[in-house]
């Protein structure tokens, strides 16, 4: 059982492994958006987003609803918003330690 749950654990982590997919994340972070809008404010078009939503939907990190012919996305659980900022800041304190190295 201990093995399932780090398998399923590093399964969730990937989505933590693209930037793009962060930067959906951090997007979808204040409700939902259309999957048009997403593609826009990432650059992105509809189909390779659709491969990175369709990932993240399956690890259960977002829900889609559809109203009419548009497809909306967004956070299932707040907790990965805090889980997205604990992580930022990590990396931001490690930024600041490196440029005090090397100053």
């Amino acid at each position: 059982m201990e093995d399932e749950i780090y398998q399923y654990h590093a399964e969730m982590c990937q989505v933590f492994s693209h930037a793009k997919r962060l930067e959906a994340i951090n997007l979808l972070r204040d409700g939902e958006l259309s999957v048009s809008e997403l593609a826009h404010k990432l650059g992105l078009n509809v189909g390779n987003l659709s491969q990175h939503l369709s990932m993240m939907k399956e690890r259960r990190i977002l829900i889609s609803r559809k109203e009419g012919n548009m497809v909306y996305y967004r956070i299932v659980n707040p907790k990965l918003v805090r889980c997205f900022d604990m992580m930022r800041e990590m990396l931001f304190e490690q930024i600041r330690h490196d440029a005090a190295l090397i100053q």
